[in-house]
């Protein structure tokens, strides 16, 4: 491949650097040429300036110091010293994490106290032990690691995530990679720029989608990430995402009632709210449409039952009435019943039996509620599956831990439960808080 794809683009970028060697140059390949032959330090970027033909290798990137608008300069940084996520063992993780898997700070590669190393700079110059950064230079099995500055342990792993956002799940909608180019090449456009395509993607109205740089996002659903091109003839494209190779987390069963939109519901439902029967969503008649199962992963697509794949305000469905196109569903709320994996816990489901609210913090609360505000179900505090956890009856025998109901034993801001979801721990239940009114 291209030499300049190991490198992420800025254009009108200066960077403030102590270390910097000057070259001349004609272009920005041969100026990658030199930051890869670099031997006066570890070149992590380089400046090209256009009209100069001047080329700066640096040992910082824009993680370590400062940047400012600069006309007529392109600056490339190394993609492998941006990343703080590992891919396999980590032998070529370069990032700046500096504590162990338990909070230890990492001893310095080239220190002698407390520990003395066996691997160090001078014998390992290609396994980036630079400052105290974790590391892998022995290709260990575990991943990176680092001496500690305990003098009681040697060396500890290090918590570096896999590099799993550099592909995408379902849609790509959770991607947050750093492919900047569309399928066909095509430069991306900033989001927060309105040239040369106007739109209304603006991070402060869609401030969980991510939407850094001129990165390839998701954020209205498409079938995978695109952006905006810097061609003027050309407005957006599909960017070139490679797909995950590691299943979707698991989200447990879906929810089996109505909780905000109903994006998570997974129920059986296949009834419209005037009484149509539900077409089947890999179907194409009595109408057409573009939600193919196939396509759409991750929206749970089964058979004709009610799903919100597209954001809508509830649960739909493409109607067998010819004339009908589409309508919503009546789906029962979640503060009302649920039934969705209860039965992991062989807890039943409470429906509250009196008004449920809480007071102050919800420490005192005893109810029955057992949904949280998701909708998922709660995890008996006497079980340790899905989840193993130390808030059990016997070790917090005045907070009324019985059955899966809502509580709160360790003061904190509302009642809530372990889920009966494998990939959700814990979240907050299902209540109000109780207002003068009740109180009085």
């Amino acid at each position: 491949g291209d030499i300049l794809d190991d490198y992420l683009r800025t254009d009108g970028v200066w960077v403030l650097t102590r270390n910097k060697q000057f070259y001349k140059t004609n272009n920005e390949k041969e100026c990658a040429d030199k930051c890869e032959a670099e031997r006066n330090f570890t070149c992590r970027a380089f400046l090209f300036t256009r009209k100069k033909l001047q080329c700066l290798t640096l040992a910082e990137n824009a993680k370590m110091t400062v940047t400012f608008a600069s006309t007529d300069t392109v600056f490339y940084e190394k993609r492998i010293y941006l990343m703080e996520c590992k891919r396999g063992i980590g032998t070529e993780y370069r990032g700046t994490e500096a504590k162990t898997q338990r909070g230890i700070p990492c001893q310095k590669w080239a220190e002698k106290i407390p520990h003395k190393p066996n691997y160090t700079p001078e014998k390992y110059p290609n396994a980036g032990l630079e400052e105290n950064y974790c590391r892998n230079p022995d290709a260990d099995e575990r991943g990176p690691w680092c001496y500690t500055t305990d003098p009681t342990m040697r060396f500890d792993y290090c918590a570096i995530p896999e590099c799993e956002h550099q592909c995408m799940q379902c849609n790509g909608e959770d991607y947050q990679g750093e492919v900047s180019r569309t399928e066909s090449g095509l430069e991306c456009q900033r989001w927060d720029a309105q040239e040369p395509h106007m739109h209304g993607f603006i991070l402060k109205h869609y401030p969980e989608k991510d939407l850094k740089m001129n990165y390839c996002r998701n954020p209205d659903g498409e079938l995978r990430p695109w952006c905006f091109t810097t061609n003027p003839n050309k407005r957006w494209e599909y960017c070139n995402i490679p797909r995950c190779t590691t299943p979707p987390p698991v989200s447990g069963l879906g929810s089996q009632c109505l909780s905000g939109k109903g994006e998570d519901y997974r129920g059986r439902i296949a009834i419209t709210e005037s009484g149509n029967a539900c077409q089947h969503w890999n179907t194409q008649f009595p109408h057409k449409h573009g939600w193919i199962p196939d396509r759409y992963p991750c929206k749970g697509l089964q058979e004709n039952f009610c799903r919100n794949p597209d954001g809508e305000k509830k649960p739909w469905c493409y109607t067998t009435n010819s004339s009908i196109r589409w309508e919503y569903c009546t789906i029962p709320p979640c503060d009302r019943t649920e039934q969705a994996i209860a039965g992991m816990n062989n807890v039943p489901v409470q429906v509250p039996l009196t008004e449920e609210c809480y007071r102050d913090k919800g420490q005192s609360y005893r109810g029955t509620a057992s949904v949280t505000a998701s909708g998922r179900t709660c995890q008996a505090w006497s079980s340790m599956f899905p989840h193993s956890h130390i808030k059990t009856p016997d070790r917090f025998p005045d907070a009324d831990l019985r059955d899966n109901y809502c509580r709160n034993p360790d003061g904190d801001s509302s009642p809530w439960c372990f889920t009966t979801d494998p990939s959700t721990i814990w979240e907050y239940c299902n209540l109000k808080r109780c207002d003068d009114h009740t109180e009085e």
